[in-house]
């Protein structure tokens, strides 16, 4: 227990007793006595906390900071007890049965208490509850409620303590740190008693495993990974909550007081008792920060708090690194310590309680033991041979894991905390051949090599073993888009792979699945993927710096020079395919024939397609969907068409069969050739070749339902869930700024447009597709919404609605944490991606109502828009847009592009921003 220094600066006890004994022997009346006691009660906690506060604040020590929050409850709660007991409810002569115990349980019982926690208390009273206790325990609570505090409690005997404890394992657990607070002691060493001899006794197995079913099942709630970028501090993995695990098992089977006990039995180490400790510090003081900085019990480190409290904790910017990004790596360090320690210790704890009579006997069961490539089965789990076997052959600890995966066996935790101490032998491996082709094996296994790898990264093997890998390892990527650490990031990407190659995702990724069979390199893409974030963090285009490391480590792990040169090409270009996929027309030729000479071969292009893939699926859980699937699909197809021929061929050709498909399709409905000419002389060129059969023939039904009503408007919507998207059809009469509307429209009404294509007709009216999703990437496709969003589209076009002042309403609906990253406003003005239209890319911080600001500003520069698409990475949007003049040509003129730049960039800025910077 760590000692309180000074306890009177945080609260005299005895001063704050005489003030409430003269407030008792006053002639006040009862209600007024009563706020004079809650007031001297709400002081005396009010001038502890802030000389707590004060403390923490010059010290920084949680550990510290949250004994003393435990010290200062301590003593208002039993000066609250003394002053009910001695003063509102006196009694001359008090039974045994009147006898009464103020217990602590759970956190408060362990003597930790964080600055916004909770206080749980147990009353205990003997075999039955008298009016007097009933009338004591009230005092107290209401007391104790009326000053702020927020109080779990319980009232019971410990008969009934005992029964629950045996029924509910949240009792049983919380009791196990029980603490006597105030009052008799007898009653509480009585039930401490009876605890370990009817409740402990015996039931250690029962207790471990459902504790350990406990953690996983909490993991399982929290993401199942310690490296989300906004973690838990308390019950993520890694967190509080699995040191907690760690004493409760601790307590439970051996009786301990505390984890120092432990390695006075043998049981860790006294290094691993010093990685507690220092890890149960840091947390504490993160927690502490997080509740002092939110005021309230917040245990999630948001984005919005981890500046501040990286701050409050000195971590300051470095060249290429903030020093936010540095406070959060060593929160994901320290979580893996906690991982390491709770992994070590539970599976030690679970293979005791599991051991059975016959185990005593050491020598015969040893000779069961079988002999798997130099280790040998202890407990159904791989074990060393040898106490010294990693000091002697080095190289054992890569055939650890791989020969643990590709067995299906567990790897003993007793093996694992020799891997740790043994660590600085893995550097000697790098020039190991036979290491490293294990490796090898293991990257490329067709078991799942992501299982081993993860084993491999928390062992802390890998770092040792590709050190440039260890400078990625817990590397937080500070935006909203991306949910892990580089690192984990890196080996989800080569699992999603390895269920990419067995067919798992056929469903999600069809493509991806085909064609991985076609590769010629499997070691190639394996590596890639390995690599492809590995320079993150340098403070230079990761992808460039990441093919030099490539370069350097192909020859290492045995690749040829062409796979290696491939592996170093992969890295270098693994954002290209996405890039042009999701801001680039695909139907412009010249965006074709720009990505195929940069692929230049239908081996790399199949190569890129699935690390593309595997990529995307890796950042987080919803950043993947049929819509970004759709888009990779197309460009990969038209790609290949061109590298083998296909699109070589005229395009009045395409144009021409785009025609007779749609002709064919609608004789077969019924339709009089002169309705068919009709249509098909209502698109230009570009229409024909924009669009699939399917979509051609749709449109031509909507077109000529539209024309037979004369309606002026009609709004049409289709969904399409494997692409996760709804596509708008709207025609109507086209005019300067109908996009701008129909854009606002859709901001008002809640969707998200991520592409478009706006088509103008030869008979003048606008046929313009719009492809729509919600926030959270799925399609929107609830019937109400989606009528509201044609009821609006015919308010704004008819001007029954004022978009500037529905946006404007919507304009703070952001979270509050995205105002916490800044992305400076850029346009970029492109002549060379397209040989018909300028391409204007946008980027900057979305916020509600920006592709209507953005569409109003260039109708304002006399631009029609082609084209538009858009992408959103976190807090992130950049946007695209293929655009003519008013005469329908390129903008080329030098003066006019400078126009659109600074009236486009003017558009990007953000109101708030400049609200902001106007009010300093």
């Amino acid at each position: 227990m760590t000692k309180i220094h000074r306890q009177r600066d945080i609260i005299d006890r005895r001063a704050v007793m005489a003030r409430l004994t003269e407030l008792a022997g006053s002639d006040l009346n009862k209600m007024k006595r009563r706020a004079g006691v809650l007031a001297v009660f709400k002081e005396a906690l009010n001038l502890g906390r802030i000389e707590v506060r004060r403390r923490f604040d010059q010290h920084g020590d949680g550990t510290q900071t949250v004994r003393e929050n435990c010290f200062l409850i301590d003593q208002l709660v039993r000066i609250v007890h003394d002053f009910a007991a001695g003063h509102e409810l006196p009694q001359n002569i008090r039974t045994s049965g009147e006898a009464m115990s103020l217990v602590a349980v759970g956190g408060y019982g362990r003597g930790e208490l964080s600055p916004q926690s909770d206080i749980d208390l147990l009353f205990l009273t003997p075999y039955k509850r008298t009016p007097w206790h009933e009338q004591v325990v009230e005092y107290v609570l209401y007391m104790l409620w009326d000053m702020g505090l927020k109080v779990g409690q319980s009232t019971r005997s410990a008969d009934e303590c005992i029964r629950m404890a045996k029924a509910d394992l949240t009792i049983r657990t919380a009791l196990l740190e029980m603490r006597w607070l105030w009052g008799d002691q007898d009653l509480y060493f009585d039930l401490k008693n009876r605890y370990v001899n009817e409740i402990i006794a015996g039931t250690g197995e029962e207790f471990v495993e459902a504790k350990l079913a406990e953690r996983d099942a909490r993991h399982a709630n929290m993401g199942d990974t310690r490296y989300v970028l906004e973690p838990n501090v308390k019950e993520g993995k890694g967190g509080l909550r699995d040191l907690h695990t760690l004493y409760w098992l601790a307590r439970y089977l051996y009786r301990v007081d505390g984890i120092n006990d432990l390695v006075d039995q043998g049981i860790i180490s006294k290094e691993a008792c010093k990685r507690f400790a220092k890890a149960q510090a840091f947390l504490w003081t993160v927690r502490c920060h997080l509740h002092y900085v939110t005021e309230r019990a917040e245990d999630r480190l948001t984005f919005d708090v981890q500046q501040e409290i990286a701050s409050r904790m000195n971590y300051t910017d470095h060249a290429g690194s903030r020093g936010v990004e540095r406070f959060m790596k060593h929160f994901f360090l320290v979580a893996k310590d906690v991982g390491d320690l709770t992994r070590l210790f539970c599976s030690l704890a679970e293979e005791q309680q599991k051991r059975k009579p016959r185990m005593r006997l050491g020598k015969l069961l040893f000779l069961k033991r079988s002999n798997v490539d130099g280790f040998v089965i202890d407990g159904d789990r791989l074990n060393v041979s040898a106490p010294d076997q990693f000091t002697k052959d080095p190289a054992a600890m890569i055939r650890l894991f791989h020969t643990s995966l590709e067995h299906g066996i567990d790897i003993h935790p007793h093996a694992l905390d020799l891997v740790h101490r043994n660590l600085k032998h893995v550097g000697s491996l790098r020039k190991d051949k036979a290491a490293n082709a294990l490796f090898m094996s293991i990257l490329t296994s067709k078991k799942n090599p992501e299982v081993a790898l993860r084993h491999m990264n928390e062992a802390g093997v890998l770092s040792r073993f590709i050190p440039d890998f260890g400078r990625v390892v817990a590397q937080m990527q500070y935006d909203m888009y991306h949910v892990y650490t580089v690192d984990e990031h890196t080996i989800q990407a080569i699992g999603i792979l390895h269920a990419i190659e067995q067919g798992v995702l056929v469903e999600e990724a069809p493509l991806s699945t085909q064609i991985i069979h076609k590769v010629s390199s499997r070691k190639a893409l394996y590596m890639a993927v390995l690599l492809h974030d590995i320079a993150k963090g340098r403070g230079g285009d990761h992808s460039v710096l990441g093919a030099d490391v490539a370069m350097k480590l192909g020859p290492r792990f045995g690749l040829t020079d062409e796979e290696t040169e491939t592996v170093a090409w992969l890295v270098r270009e693994h954002l290209t395919m996405s890039r042009v996929a999701f801001k680039r027309d695909v139907d412009d030729p010249q965006t074709i024939t720009d990505f195929v000479t940069k692929v230049q071969s239908p081996e790399r292009l199949r190569l890129l397609l699935v690390l593309t893939v595997a990529d995307i699926r890796a950042v987080g859980p919803n950043v993947w969907n049929g819509w970004k699937g759709g888009l990779l699909r197309e460009l990969y197809q038209r790609s290949e068409e061109l590298m083998l021929g296909g699109m070589a061929a005229a395009r009045d050709h395409r144009v021409k069969a785009a025609q007779a498909a749609v002709s064919r399709e609608l004789i077969a409905s019924g339709w009089p050739q002169t309705d068919i000419d009709a249509h098909l002389a209502r698109g230009y060129p570009t229409y024909w070749t924009s669009f699939d059969t399917r979509t051609h023939v749709h449109h031509a039904r909507l077109v000529r339902d539209a024309e037979q009503r004369h309606a002026p408007l009609t709004v049409e919507s289709r969904i399409d869930s494997f692409r996760s998207v709804t596509e708008i059809n709207v025609y109507t009469s086209d005019h300067p700024g109908l996009f701008s509307q129909i854009a606002g429209a859709m901001a008002v009404s809640g969707a998200n447009i991520v592409d478009a294509k706006i088509v103008t007709l030869a008979n003048g009216m606008a046929l313009d597709s719009f492809w729509i999703q919600e926030s959270d990437g799925a399609a929107f496709d609830t019937p109400s919404k989606l009528a509201k969003l044609s009821t609006v589209i015919e308010q704004v076009l008819s001007g029954r609605m004022r978009l500037d002042k529905e946006l404007a309403a919507r304009k703070g609906k952001l979270p509050a944490r995205a105002h916490v990253f800044k992305v400076p406003p850029r346009v970029i003005i492109d002549n060379k991606a397209s040989s018909s239209h300028t391409l204007i890319e946008v980027n900057g911080r979305d916020r509600p109502g920006l592709l209507y600001d953005l569409t109003a500003a260039m109708t304002q520069l006399g631009l029609q828009i082609a084209s538009a698409h858009i992408s959103t990475y976190g807090e992130r949007v950049v946007d695209v847009f293929y655009v003519k003049d008013i005469f329908g040509l390129k903008v080329q003129h030098e003066r006019k592009l400078e126009q659109i730049r600074d009236g486009v960039l003017k558009a990007l800025r953000d109101p708030a921003d400049s609200e902001a910077a106007a009010a300093q």
